[in-house]
């Protein structure tokens, strides 16, 4: 049965917006999983290095876990996050969801990203060469990742999507972007289901989750965990290997600074803490709670490196959401 919008059911599972598509209510991102990759003047732009078969371990183990839902995307890795998954998922594609994302133009050979487009054509290259990846005939949630992208063209390419559905490539798309107004323009055609955003207890997003509800789409949630202040194992002056983004902090990326993790951050976790942490929680499993008490339609995606990772991230689904007061606890706390 299709449903008017992303909602939880009591055991844990989510329907994608108006697709009729259903995932549990955690799903994982494998931007780490992708290992290292970089931009043409050497910013890094992933989590540093990584171990293939750890990452096919943690994502097996998540799928025993009962999660059904990954997110990725070509330029992870500039292509090897999609291979990872494609070997880790094997014979079990068919149980789970997939959703990768196209715009950004990778040199898979020197592993850096150099640039994007917009173009159509370029979205049916790109689709072409994930699903090949992937090793799959479709793509269940197919994600333009150019956040600022014009919005006359965006709807060009929300018509492209339109034919790649039709043509069987696609089963729905959505916009990973942080601007409502842009994901606007793609909740306009009828295969839309969702919109990738930033929302985490410490950064909320009352105007996309509005949009989300007005037309019935899911909320696909970045950064759940505060690219890792959430998880507790961030302290101040902990220095990053030098191929983790957070090492180099680009503007779009707060919480943390040349030295690491921001003071001023780790200090709004630890007001929160007590709270997140209650009935037995680990602190990224209550901010997976918060997510989930936020909105019905909320589906987080923490990233993971390890099966101990994996298990921690999937433990939070037996715990459910947080309560309502829970919720007025933190804001009360953050000063919101």
């Amino acid at each position: 049965m299709e449903s008017s919008g992303s909602t939880r059911s009591d055991d844990g599972r989510r329907t994608l917006g108006r697709s009729g598509i259903e995932v549990s209510a955690l799903g994982f991102g494998c931007w780490a999983i992708g290992g290292e990759w970089a931009s043409p003047d050497g910013q890094p732009l992933g989590w540093g290095k990584v171990d293939d078969d750890e990452s096919v371990r943690a994502i097996r183990r998540a799928l025993d876990l009962g999660v059904t839902f990954f997110d990725t995307a070509d330029a992870y890795g500039t292509g090897h996050s999609e291979r990872v998954l494609a070997r880790a998922l094997g014979k079990r594609r068919a149980d789970v969801v997939v959703a990768t994302k196209w715009g950004n133009v990778i040199d898979e050979e020197r592993r850096l990203a150099v640039g994007s487009d917009d173009s159509p054509e370029y979205a049916r290259r790109a689709l072409t060469a994930s699903l090949r990846r992937l090793d799959t005939d479709h793509i269940d949630l197919y994600q333009l990742h150019i956040s600022d992208a014009d919005p006359e063209r965006a709807a060009q390419l929300r018509d492209t999507c339109e034919e790649f559905v039709r043509e069987g490539l696609v089963r729905a798309y959505a916009w990973s972007t942080d601007d409502p107004e842009r994901a606007a323009v793609f909740a306009e055609g009828e295969h839309c289901a969702a919109v990738q955003h930033r929302l985490n207890v410490l950064q909320d997003a009352p105007e996309m989750l509005a949009l989300c509800e007005e037309s019935g789409l899911a909320s696909i949630n970045r950064s759940p965990l505060a690219m890792g202040l959430l998880t507790g194992r961030r302290g101040p002056g902990q220095s990053l290997e030098a191929g983790d983004i957070r090492s180099r902090p680009p503007a779009w990326l707060p919480g943390f600074g040349d030295g690491g993790a921001d003071p001023e951050w780790l200090a709004r976790v630890d007001a929160l803490r007590s709270v997140l942490t209650s009935g037995g929680r680990t602190l990224a499993q209550g901010a997976l709670a918060w997510l989930w008490a936020r909105s019905p339609r909320t589906v987080p995606i923490p990233g993971f490196r390890s099966v101990a990772q994996a298990e921690e991230n999937a433990g939070a689904l037996a715990q459910g959401p947080l309560t309502a007061g829970q919720l007025t606890e933190i804001d009360d706390a953050l000063g919101r």
